[in-house]
């Protein structure tokens, strides 16, 4: 049997291996802990070199892709009329197309982008062959080109004497002509109720009582303008917007300032080239038809170019 004296003592060791034994897991947790922040720690560092070298790689990206950009620019300016030259440029271009796809399509591939890099550096060099060889037949051909220049530029001088010439000989023509057109002075405008039972004509400034426009006006002396028969027409522009007129159809429509219309009024007069009064009247569609309240704008045309306007206003 254990007597008194023993169980303390029994204790007393139990108790000193149990915390042996906390002390060996202890040790142990403290020392996963440090391995485990020395795997951290490496694979940030890991990860972060990773970060270097793919930023580095995009950054060799955008240079390749910048270099064949400024390759095709290069390429697209080089010139000549050799066809067999053009035809191996055309070629050389497609071929950078394809290398700027390349380096579009594998950003992040060194390997693509180094061999990339390689045929960039080759295609630099083919073209300044051919720069060497565009060159060496611009110079061959540099007699005749200059020579071809100095008849070009006489023709230039020849073409453009010509053309001042011609120039000149429109703008006489286009003042003779534009003399050669009638004008109007005195141009006066009124509303107008018909006779009825032997009375004269009255002028009216109410629209209610307006029958049609009486518009009178003189064409003056021309000695340049052509004498003979002039047709005359009177376009009225009605408060509304629209043209007046007897009937909207091509045996009413008469051209001015290269535009076409519906007329008014037409009278045919015989110019003499003097001084000469004109009156003209302008109905409405319909008998039972009104005129509106408002401004009217009257246009006077003569040879399809208006040669006089006024206004007319009823209440």
């Amino acid at each position: 049997m254990t007597t008194a004296t023993q169980q303390p003592e029994q204790e007393k060791r139990n108790n000193n291996k149990l915390h042996a034994l906390y002390l060996t897991i202890i040790v142990l947790l403290a020392g996963g802990c440090v391995y485990l922040s020395l795997q951290l720690q490496s694979l940030k560092t890991l990860v972060s070199t990773r970060e270097v070298t793919i930023n580095q790689v995009v950054a060799q990206n955008d240079d390749i892709q910048a270099e064949l950009a400024d390759l095709k620019e290069d390429f697209d300016n080089l010139q000549t009329n050799d066809e067999r030259l053009n035809k191996e440029l055309e070629q050389k271009r497609k071929m950078i197309d394809s290398l700027m796809d390349q380096a579009e399509k594998h950003k992040n591939d060194a390997f693509i982008i180094s061999k990339l890099r390689k045929e960039t550096k080759t295609l630099r060099t083919i073209m300044q062959g051919y720069v060497r060889t565009i060159d060496s037949l611009n110079t061959l051909n540099g007699v005749l080109v200059a020579e071809k220049n100095q008849v070009l530029n006489k023709l230039d001088e020849e073409k453009a004497n010509r053309q001042k010439v011609e120039g000149e000989k429109q703008q006489l023509q286009g003042r003779i002509e534009k003399a050669m057109i009638l004008s109007t002075g005195n141009i006066w405008a009124v509303g107008i109720k018909s006779a009825r039972g032997g009375k004269k004509d009255s002028e009216q400034k109410k629209a209610s009582k307006v029958d049609r426009i009486r518009v009178t006006f003189e064409l003056t002396d021309n000695d340049l303008a052509k004498a003979g028969p002039k047709d005359i027409f009177i376009r009225v522009i009605t408060p509304d917007g629209k043209e007046l007129t007897k009937s909207q159809d091509q045996d009413h429509m008469f051209e001015f300032n290269g535009n076409s219309g519906f007329y008014a009024a037409k009278k045919t007069v015989d110019y003499q080239n003097q001084p000469m009064n004109v009156v003209m009247y302008c109905d409405k569609a319909k008998q039972d038809d009104v005129f509106l309240p408002g401004k009217y704008i009257i246009e006077i045309n003569c040879d399809k170019t208006t040669i006089g306007s006024s206004n007319l206003v009823l209440e």
